[in-house]
């Protein structure tokens, strides 16, 4: 079965750093292309980030250039994100997902991540 488990959100200040994962079971992870979207209130959950089967980042959204990071550890079946530079707009609900070009996993739980002061 599988299954996405998000964690690291939190509140952060504008400015601010955080580092998401998402441990992922129930297929052969390092097989697959792997995504972090988020969905801010009233909005429609949108893509973030991509990253190859091997490693390599593949997209990003132009938002996101610069300040996020996508990795991952296939011995570990763990994704991450890290963010920098956090503004009020990435505010959001942040989940992973394999997949390409569309979400092939059910959605987990997702992990909020809040940008204020």
């Amino acid at each position: 079965q599988v299954q996405f488990v998000e964690s690291g959100g939190g509140l952060v200040p504008p400015g601010g750093t955080l580092r998401l994962s998402c441990a992922a079971s129930g297929f052969a992870f390092w097989r697959k292309i792997m995504n972090w979207y988020r969905q801010a209130p009233g909005k429609e959950r949108e893509l973030v980030a991509r990253i190859s089967a091997h490693g390599t980042p593949m997209k990003y959204v132009d938002s996101v250039l610069g300040r996020f990071t996508i990795s991952r550890d296939n011995d570990k079946n763990t994704l991450y994100l890290q963010m920098s530079s956090l503004k009020p707009e990435d505010t959001a609900v942040y989940f992973c997902n394999m997949g390409y070009p569309n979400p092939e996993g059910s959605w987990g739980q997702g992990t909020q991540v809040t940008v204020s002061s």
